[in-house]
């Protein structure tokens, strides 16, 4: 005379119940790999500014607010003029302006010069640039370091 119990259900199984799929979404390994993925994008996204290599001089200026990519010439330590990363010559630099003007004249130009080149190189690189058409240039310099 054993008692004999069934589930809910009535099927007779006794204490045995059917299992149910889990619901529920386990978001852990989400979280870690998002965690990772960010991580890595941390860690390249310096990696991915490329440019000329200028030794910029200091400033006590504050850095201007940047909306989109601006259009920047740079005159390295050797002398060499580039548009963004190409190098030109100072014969190609004022074709090569004029044609960036024709979409960009109102753009404001940043002029990146190397401290240690002649003054005469950067003025001349800024009188290309006046010739071209830009009337807004901005000469880049480093923040002063406090010592």
């Amino acid at each position: 005379m054993g008692a004999h119990f069934t589930d809910n259900k009535g099927n007779g199984g006794g204490f045995r119940r059917r299992h149910r799929p889990m619901s529920d979404i386990n978001v852990t390994p989400m979280v870690d790999v998002m965690l990772v993925l960010l991580i890595v994008f941390m860690v390249a996204a310096p990696l991915l500014t490329t440019g000329v290599a200028v030794d910029l001089p200091d400033s006590k200026a504050r850095q201007l607010p940047q909306d989109q990519k601006p259009l920047a010439v740079s005159v390295n330590a050797d002398g060499k003029v580039f548009i963004q990363d190409e190098e030109v010559t100072i014969q190609e630099l004022i074709p090569r302006l004029r044609a960036i003007a024709e979409v960009r004249k109102d753009d404001r130009v940043y002029l990146r010069g190397d401290q240690r080149i002649a003054y005469g190189r950067v003025a001349e690189v800024m009188g290309a640039l006046n010739a071209a058409g830009f009337k807004r240039v901005a000469l880049l310099t480093e923040p002063a370091k406090n010592n």
